[in-house]
């Protein structure tokens, strides 16, 4: 099947930043992307806008979605509350669920231990009525434990009642060679694998192209390299949408992606923010 591109900015990108948008400009975002010819949009995470208020109104966010053929928008749910919320909306159409490589980040992340978390992925994905995949985060490397074993995460993905799974390098510490081996093992489960690459040593897009030729069908990035995680330390941008997509072009990977208006968004982020984002490409423009 053809590569899926999914932009998490409006999720990942946006809960890292020190100030809240409006949701009308969440939506908002969420539209432009999709407009931008992006296969899949995470638009919103419903987790508890006292841990996290840069999510808060997901619910708001969602009911501004214009539906556009050709995108499939997702949400993010840590646990059974949130999948209530996810479903209450009746909009979206592919859930995700995810929890970290190592006990430690389930507890700073979610309160629990991965044993915990991983029941109530499994309860979430038992109940889900669309499409799920499962992120494991931290894949690569724990900001609490260090180096993560890559059997440990092979083993826990084979546990996963999910279809799709995304591996994340939730910290930006992963290298091309350990990203094509842990995308060909979970391939090798028979699962449709995926990569979340943040871009926090400059190793982000070297980490995407060893991922699509181990066979990676999903990629997630975020419009203007934005991103990162609140409960990470140092855990700075994703990889930004419109950067890999040139990149995949001139490698003659097709996305389908408008790649002129995927830097608009990023223009008119720029104005929203009130400085430079990471992105490289909206700023240095396309080639030829």
């Amino acid at each position: 099947m053809p590569l899926i591109l999914c932009d998490v900015g409006p999720r990942d990108g946006l809960q890292n930043e020190a100030e809240t948008l409006e949701t009308s400009t969440r939506a908002e975002l969420v539209n432009r992307l999709a407009a931008a010819g992006l296969p899949r949009v995470e638009a919103v995470s419903f987790v508890r806008p006292d841990r996290v208020p840069q999510m808060a109104g997901a619910e708001e966010v969602v009911a501004g979605i214009e539906r556009r053929d050709g995108t499939e928008f997702s949400g993010l749910v840590l646990n059974a509350k949130g999948y209530e919320r996810f479903a209450a909306t009746e909009v979206l159409d592919r859930v995700n669920v995810t929890l970290g490589a190592t006990d430690s980040f389930n507890r700073r992340n979610g309160e629990m231990s991965r044993e915990e978390a991983l029941a109530q992925v499994d309860a979430v994905l038992a109940a889900a009525a669309v499409p799920a995949t499962a992120t494991i985060s931290v894949a690569f490397g724990c900001p609490f434990e260090g180096e993560v074993d890559e059997g440990e995460v092979v083993a826990l993905a084979e546990r996963l009642g999910a279809d799709e799974v995304v591996l994340a390098d939730t910290i930006g510490v992963a290298v091309p060679s350990r990203v094509r081996r842990l995308v060909e093992q979970v391939r090798g489960l028979g699962k449709r694998t995926g990569f979340h690459g943040h871009n926090t040593r400059n190793t982000g897009y070297a980490n995407a192209l060893a991922a699509l030729e181990a066979g990676a069908e999903v990629l997630d990035s975020s419009v203007g390299g934005l991103g990162g995680c609140p409960y990470a330390p140092r855990a700075s941008g994703n990889v930004a949408t419109e950067d890999l997509v040139f990149l995949l072009e001139r490698e003659g990977v097709p996305t389908g992606v408008d790649l002129d208006g995927l830097v608009r968004v990023s223009e008119w982020l720029e104005g929203i923010f009130g400085r430079r984002l990471e992105g490289q490409l909206y700023r240095a423009g396309a080639w030829p």
